[in-house]
């Protein structure tokens, strides 16, 4: 039978004992529920029995010892809820944290908030697990010395969902499978969404902006991420979806806008015989829509929209095997064809070429000059008479006519 224990019930104004809920929480049985009344409780606790620990949000405080982590969760089935986490110590060699779950499953982490921690939530070894509208801010700290909101390592099947992170690092997935991540707003930070090592999650309706990369999977397999929305990814990397060494991914109806690049893909498919398929994406207003960086295998780009973008795609690496890649049915606003017929598809084959302005991207030197009107005559001039051969980037045989969204 679950009991349930309502735990300093008048002492709302002021710090509890620092002993009180950790005795609490040594005294409960496996099961029970801790109601806390509003106050402050003393963190660097420890729980290693199955428990749920409720407070009121905004009004029970767990705060750290300013070392250390805040909470650490060392058993299954334990449900932390409307609780408000603060104070962890800053050392990233122990990864102090807000809170620590190690070797566990069945948590709910659920609608807390965590503030002046380091790192927010640390899944290690954590399966079959909810995370979920928690709001998450890390110490203020240069960005590259903050710690992870969130971060699951060898963790597989969580949820992670309507999260609000906003000034920390990075959220990341390492050596973890199996995980939906869906409907949760990153903001100012480093990289809002970074894989390493996982395979087969689902990522959907996310929104990332103002962070210098939105979502980048690096060493990953058969992930798909569909319908989310990245923004406002600029800084001298500014990336709104990256690939690097990923193969078998499907990137379905996602919005890349006003990025310095929309898709970076380095080396994407990796995997000899597979392909990635970027279906139904709009790419909008990116300085680059799409930047290629020593392709070798194909992908598919069919259905997407190219609107307003400097560079509809570019290409860095010389002797690349561009020519791999398969583009069928997109909308691109700089198609100069026509469609006498009426069926929506243009007459001729749209073909993307870099003229003269290929130059910056093969030396660094002349990226100063990008978008100046002396790289745009040289451009206009070689693609009257070109001095140089140009590189087919692209061949479209069925351009759309109408950018739909």
């Amino acid at each position: 039978m679950w009991r349930t224990a309502l735990l300093g019930w008048g002492l709302a104004t002021s710090l509890l004992n620092a002993s009180i809920l950790q005795e609490a929480i040594d005294r409960a049985s496996p099961g029970d529920i801790l109601r806390l009344a509003p106050g402050i409780y003393q963190g660097a606790i420890r729980i290693d029995k199955p428990l749920t620990i409720e407070g009121q949000e905004g009004r029970v405080i767990i705060r750290g010892e300013g070392k250390g982590s805040v909470i650490r969760i060392l058993a299954s089935s334990v449900t932390l809820k409307g609780l408000w986490i603060e104070g962890s110590g800053s050392e990233h060699s122990s990864i102090d944290a807000g809170i620590v779950a190690e070797k566990v499953s069945n948590l709910k982490i659920l609608d807390n908030r965590l503030r002046d921690v380091l790192f927010g939530i640390d899944l290690r070894e954590t399966h079959r697990s909810e995370v979920s509208r928690n709001h998450i801010t890390s110490k203020p700290f240069d960005l590259g010395l903050r710690g992870d909101a969130i971060r699951l390592w060898y963790s597989h099947d969580n949820t992670i969902s309507e999260n609000t992170i906003q000034e920390s690092r990075d959220f990341v997935v390492w050596y973890s499978s199996g995980n939906r991540i869906f409907k949760n707003h990153g903001m100012d930070g480093r990289y809002s969404l970074h894989f390493m090592y996982a395979g087969k999650n689902l990522v959907e309706d996310n929104l990332f902006e103002r962070n210098s990369v939105g979502i980048f999977f690096m060493y990953s397999e058969g992930t798909t991420a569909r319908n989310n929305t990245v923004k406002n990814s600029i800084g001298s990397f500014g990336v709104g979806i990256g690939m690097k060494d990923a193969s078998n991914f499907t990137l379905k109806e996602n919005t890349v806008i006003y990025n310095a690049r929309g898709f970076y893909i380095d080396q994407s498919p990796f995997q000899p015989g597979s392909v990635n398929r970027y279906e139904g994406n709009r790419i909008l207003y990116n300085t680059t829509g799409v930047q290629f960086h020593a392709t070798q295998h194909r992908s598919l780009f069919y259905g997407n929209l190219f609107k307003g973008n400097v560079e509809t795609i570019a290409n860095d690496t010389p002797g690349a095997k561009i020519r791999l890649n398969e583009w069928l049915g997109n909308y691109y606003d700089d198609y100069e064809g026509l469609d006498r017929n009426k069926d929506g598809i243009g007459d001729i084959p749209h073909h993307h070429y870099a003229y003269a302005d290929k130059l910056w991207l093969y030396y660094p030197a002349l990226r100063f000059f990008y978008g100046s009107t002396v790289m745009s005559v040289l451009n206009f001039l070689a693609k009257l008479a070109p001095f140089s051969e140009p590189d087919l980037l692209l061949e479209d045989s069925k351009p759309k006519m109408e950018a739909k969204f």
